[in-house]
């Protein structure tokens, strides 16, 4: 007796009118099959029987019918193997309960009233009440029946709860039976018996809080106070019932006690008054004492008129807390709203009768009624919310037509429900005139829907067309747990491929050729991952995947969908021979639909994405805390499913068309927000979707996200846009995916990730990969490039999970820098020096960044501690930049352990010989190993002769020389002229610089090879070092001649002969031993001399002479100077030496008269000192010693 398939589904609008067609999910609520067809009749005929009331405890069904039958249905579980889990009710009984007689107005079973607190149930018939046991439906209480019933009811709601309630226990229930006289107060626990009457005739319908019953006759609605039997007269059902006696009662306190007496008649017409009610406060004083107990008595009085009613109402439905309702700051609205004017007439006509309106009255909250109201049958109705003193609460709701059944569904009968309204929801049974047409269904609004502009309804009805007759709705006692399968559809985990082929994705032969290496790269290792994959050993542990493991993972993501998928319900809805639950619609299934009818809409039509219909549901979520983990699970839901469905709205958008960077921001928000799996976004990006890592176990996502991402994959639309690749790309959606997957990258680390190491690694190689092609029209050179390069650069800084795919990248891009940045961030000093030498020595790093790329390479040296790496890239650079390689040996500074500096010569002759000269230096010049000095001078040496060996350098030597000579005196040395004359880039000339240093400074070297190399040349081109050498050989004749005669070097032959022929471009040692001997210097002041006085050049002859005598004279024998001086001279070119020769004469006499006086003093001082020391010790005799006389 349950449906085994969407037939039994249920179609529903949002609107109210039926006579558009609606998506079944598109409300609130959905119709849950649950019994397909009833047996109304015990022979199958059911012609004219029709079901009258439903009623559902703990398992068991009850149905009344028409027939005055009541079937009783028992529920057994569901097959284990059955995935809806329903269970199949299967008939116990039918049972025609007693009754006094047929009652054609209100034929059949009209009332099932279950108590289950003491075990009994009652069942009106024909207007009789009969009582039976639960749940088998035996007869109790012997044969007590109660005669002329119109109603019963009246159980406290507040202490029926929510509906499960406990089956017996042991407690006493008050229930109110209306009788055509009265309203009979009733006990029933272990027998029934009747408390006290109420004189309140002809009522129909009674719903009771506490002590405080709505009560309704055939006209009217009032408040009675059960103990203290005290009435306030409300509104009339209908607005065109008119009693102006009436009037004055409305809203005033009456005692109906019967000794008391009535002041009106509980069945005469009553209007409202145009004034808002009087507010009335109630009594506290609710446990007066009660009339004394009553026999429940068969009623003798005939059955009284009833009302031309086919159906009653089902009780009312339960509290959504049991707190009283909050009051809005607003005044609530007066209670004369006035009812909707009937149509305009063109001439008078005459007021129609009032016609008789079934009263329906419901409680949605403990301190709440919902009154309902109207003109006639055809007409709007209206639902008036009053609390228990009479007093509006709230906004007034409308019904489309007057109802035929109402009832409550509240929030808080569904724990799963959503949390959107907070407030429950009012069902309406009507049937609606729709083209001259009755169509039935279920009105359904929240309670809430007064304070609405324009409200929302629901229109719900069955699918099946077949059926007929009125919809009937009933809240049942006991909560029915259902379950939805669109849930676990859509929320159940589902492995998603993002590669359908292999064809897909690996193009052919032509179409690489086509494509550039990038892609071909991409697509090669795209393929050997899946090999890789495809076998059964986990890269991460090396431990195997168990056998079915893919099944259990979807059956255990199925379990976790199917436990969210669970609701609880208590509406029960019925039409012809079938059964429904009402169920809350879940959230996540009425926004999906939503979402679906915008992707469909955009397939079958080829539109443009309804983008405003999706924001509007993503902006009905946001901002909103979840309550519940399946809340939670349904925004997750919606964020990526809206976000794929956007970003493939995006990826199909004309290139020519705007979107704004708010909207690319938006839909970043969500994506990200969304926490949906980043490769699905990447797999729907041609290009960037081969970076993709799936891992053995895949990727697993809702199934009911994953169809539209399948669907594109599978398009034409796609396969067109894959053709361009990522240079396909449009501008704005790779700037998307560059903030996007920044945005991901953030989220390392966070644990929120399940397959942490494929994500990232798969989010890293992406957003490298969109971080180059973004980065390939860049200005070129370091520091330049903007922001995307600085992302690049921090990137590759910040290390990467997947280092060989970065690699890879780099090397299909060109970018070395950046490959050398990313070799440092793991530390892999060896491939950062290899892929710089790689620039170094020709390969184009395109963005050109690696700026003084020898100078980089000599400060990272500095940094290292690893000496063989020091060493094979030191040598490697000494080749390329001798003077900066030889640094790296000479590196003081450096982490790694220092050369020695024999071991480092002997590298460096042997790896990089180009470079041992500017070691030399290093150690001869800043440490001063003159063990080196040799060797450097070797060096020098062989690089000057060399060079000497072409005749333009020699005529470049001696042109030199000539132009030193030419030199007006007074003129710098030799060597200060070359050295500011010599080129500072010229490799030769500083050579030979350096290499008189050498030879003219105090070092220790081979005197007699380095001549014998030197005299191979010509002796006119080391004329400054043959003279240093012949200086060094004790040749200083050799040399003078040289200095004045070849060179022209005046005054460094004089400071020749000052230094007594020791060095002439090296500055006296401070040491004693080498101070010259001063007849060495004078005699090579005599040697100088002969040799100027033999200058060829006259007058620089007679120069340089008089300057020699004049400055220098101590240095000469006046005598040896005139046998010298040509007789021809005159006596001036000599005055300035003869003067000062006389004054030297006069000085040495004058010197030495005074040496004499001052002895001569120094003799007297002594002699003095001597004589007044004797007198001081005075005289001493001694005696001549006395001789023996010998006899």
């Amino acid at each position: 007796m349950t449906s085994n398939g969407p037939g039994g589904g249920a179609s529903s609008s949002s609107m109210a009118s039926p006579g558009i067609a609606a998506d079944p999910h598109d409300g609130p609520y959905v119709l849950q099959p649950w019994v397909d067809s009833v047996p109304l009749s015990a022979d199958g005929s059911q012609d004219g029987i029709k079901i009258n009331c439903v009623e559902y405890y703990d398992g068991n069904l009850y149905v009344g019918t028409s027939a005055a039958e009541l079937l009783h249905f028992v529920s057994i579980p569901p097959d284990p193997s059955d995935r809806l889990g329903r269970p199949v009710f299967i008939q116990a009984s039918r049972l025609s309960p007693a009754f006094a007689e047929n009652t054609p107005s209100r034929p059949g079973v009209q009332q099932i009233l279950l108590l289950p607190r003491v075990g009994k149930a009652c069942i009106l018939c024909n207007g009789t009440v009969t009582f039976y046991s639960l749940p088998e439906l035996s007869p109790v209480f012997g044969s007590k029946q109660v005669k002329n019933c119109n109603w019963i009811g009246g159980v406290d709601l507040n202490e029926e709860g929510q509906g499960d309630v406990v089956a017996n226990t042991g407690e006493t229930v008050t229930v109110l039976l209306s009788l055509n006289r009265r309203i009979q107060v009733v006990k029933i626990d272990e027998d029934v018996r009747a408390v006290r009457n109420i004189e309140f005739a002809g009522t129909t319908l009674s719903v009771r809080r506490d002590s405080i019953a709505c009560v309704a006759d055939s006209k009217t609605y009032a408040l009675i106070d059960v103990n203290r039997q005290l009435k306030i007269p409300l509104m009339n059902i209908s607005s065109l019932d008119e009693n102006p006696s009436a009037s004055a009662e409305f809203g005033h306190v009456l005692n109906i006690a019967k000794d008391a007496g009535v002041g009106r008649s509980a069945s005469s017409n009553q209007t409202r008054p145009p004034s808002s009610s009087q507010a009335h406060s109630r009594s506290a004083s609710l446990g007066t004492a009660a009339t004394p107990t009553d026999s429940l008595k068969p009623d003798s009085q005939g059955a009284s008129p009833r009302l031309p009613i086919s159906q009653t109402l089902s009780p009312p439905g339960q509290p959504s807390s049991p707190q009283p309702p909050e009051h809005s700051s607003t005044p609530p609205p007066p209670t004369d709203k006035p009812l909707p004017a009937p149509p305009p007439s063109s001439s008078p006509a005459p007021r129609p009768a009032a016609a008789l309106l079934k009263p329906h009255i419901t409680s949605p909250t403990p301190e709440e009624f919902l009154l309902v109201m109207g003109t006639t049958p055809s007409d709007p109705g209206v639902g008036m919310f009053i609390n228990l003193d009479g007093d509006p609460t709230r906004p007034t709701i409308t019904f489309d037509i007057y109802p035929e059944q109402v009832v409550i569904d509240s929030s808080s009968s569904d724990e799963s429900a959503s949390t959107e309204d907070e407030d429950g929801y009012v069902f309406a049974s009507m049937t609606k005139d729709v083209d001259g047409i009755p169509h039935s269904g279920v009105e359904i609004q929240s309670w809430s829907a007064g304070s609405e502009a324009h409200p929302q309804k629901q229109w719900l009805v069955a699918s099946d067309a077949e059926l007929e007759g009125k919809y009937g709705i009933r809240t049942v006692a006991s909560r029915h747990e259902t379950q939805s399968e669109e849930i676990v559809e859509k929320l159940s985990l589902k492995k998603y491929i993002p590669f359908p082929s292999l064809t897909e994705s690996a193009p052919t032969t032509s179409s690489l050729k086509s494509s550039d290496s990038r892609t071909a790269l991409s697509i090669e290792r795209l393929a050997k991952e899946r090999e890789l994959f495809e076998r059964d050993v986990d890269s991460q542990d090396g431990e195997s995947l168990p056998e079915g493991w893919e099944a259990a993972r979807t059956v255990e993501g199925e379990e976790f969908a199917r436990r969210l998928s669970k609701s609880r319900t208590r509406i029960a809805v019925w039409r012809g021979n079938r059964i429904w639950w009402a169920v809350r619609n879940p959230l996540i299934v009425q926004l999906d639909k939503r979402l679906e009818a915008a992707r469909l809409l955009q397939q079958s039509d080829g539109k443009e994405l309804d983008k405003r219909s999706i924001i509007m549901v993503l902006s009905s979520i946001r901002d909103r805390e979840p309550k519940t983990e399946l809340e939670f699970t349904t925004f997750g839901y919606i964020q990526q499913k809206a976000g794929v469905l956007l970003l493939i709205n995006l990826l199909l958008s004309s290139s020519d068309r705007e979107v704004s960077d708010e909207e690319l921001a938006a839909l970043q928000e969500v994506l990200v927000e969304s926490k949906l799996d980043p490769r699905v976004v990447l797999s729907l990006i041609p290009g960037v979707r081969n970076e993709i890592i799936e891992g053995r176990k895949g990727i697993w996502i809702h199934g009911g996200v994953k169809e539209s991402p399948e669907a594109f994959l599978a398009s034409p639309e796609f396969l067109e846009l894959s053709q361009g690749g990522i240079r396909g790309l449009q501008l704005k959606i790779l700037h998307f995916l560059r903030r996007y997957l920044q945005a991901w990258r953030k989220m390392k680390g966070f644990g929120s990730v399940s397959v942490e190491p494929e994500v990232f690694r798969t989010v890293d190689a992406a957003l490298l990969l969109v971080l180059l092609e973004l980065d390939r029209h860049s200005p070129k050179g370091l520091g330049k490039g903007g922001a995307v390069r600085a992302e690049l650069g921090a990137l590759v800084d910040g290390g990467m999970d997947c280092f060989d795919r970065a690699v890879s990248l780099l090397e299909s891009y060109h970018r070395f820098f950046a490959l050398s940045r990313l070799y440092q961030s793991r530390k892999m000093s060896a491939d950062v020096l290899a892929t710089w030498k790689r620039v170094l020595e020709g390969e184009e790093d395109d963005a050109q960044e690696l700026m003084d790329g020898e100078q980089r390479v000599r400060e990272y040296l500095s940094k290292l501690s690893n000496q063989a790496l020091v060493q094979e890239y030191g040598l490697w650079l000494a080749n390329r930049n001798p003077k900066l390689g030889v640094q790296v040996f000479a590196d003081d500074k450096g982490k790694s352990p220092k050369f020695e500096p024999t071991r480092a010569v002997e590298l460096l002759r042997a790896e990089a010989p180009g470079a041992v000269k500017y070691y030399l230096e290093h150690l001869v010049f800043d440490k001063g190993y003159e063990a080196y000095v040799n060797e450097l001078i070797s060096y020098y040496l062989e690089i000057v002769i060399d060079d000497l060996k072409s005749p333009e350098s020699q005529e470049t030597v001696k042109a030199a020389y000539a132009a030193y000579r030419a030199l007006q005196s007074p003129k710098p040395t030799y060597r200060h002229f070359l050295t500011e004359n010599a080129p500072e880039d010229d490799e030769v000339w500083q050579s030979r610089l350096r290499l008189l240093q050498l030879l003219g400074g105090p070092h220790e070297y081979d005197i007699a090879a380095i001549r014998e190399r030197m005299d191979k040349l010509s002796g006119d081109l080391l004329v400054p070092e043959t003279i240093i050498i012949a200086g060094r050989e004790r040749k200083h004749e050799d040399a003078l001649r040289l200095l004045v005669h070849d060179l022209g070097d005046y005054d460094t032959a004089v400071s020749y002969c000052l230094r007594g022929g020791a060095t002439i471009y090296s500055p006296i040692q401070g040491r004693r031993d080498s101070i010259p001997e001063v007849e060495q210097q004078r005699r090579l002041f005599q040697v100088v001399l002969r040799e100027f006085l033999a200058i060829k050049d006259v007058s620089d002859r007679v120069e340089q002479t008089s300057a020699l005598l004049d400055r220098f004279s101590g240095w000469f024998d006046i005598d040896d100077v005139l046998a010298l001086i040509p007789d021809r001279w005159s006596v001036d070119v000599i005055a300035g030496f003869l003067v000062g020769a006389l004054r030297r004469l006069v000085q040495e006499k004058n010197e030495a008269v005074m040496v004499r006086a001052l002895r001569a003093t120094e003799n007297l001082r002594v002699s003095y000192d001597l004589v007044v020391k004797v007198g001081e010790k005075g005289a001493t005799v001694e005696e001549a010693p006395t001789e023996e006389v010998q006899e």
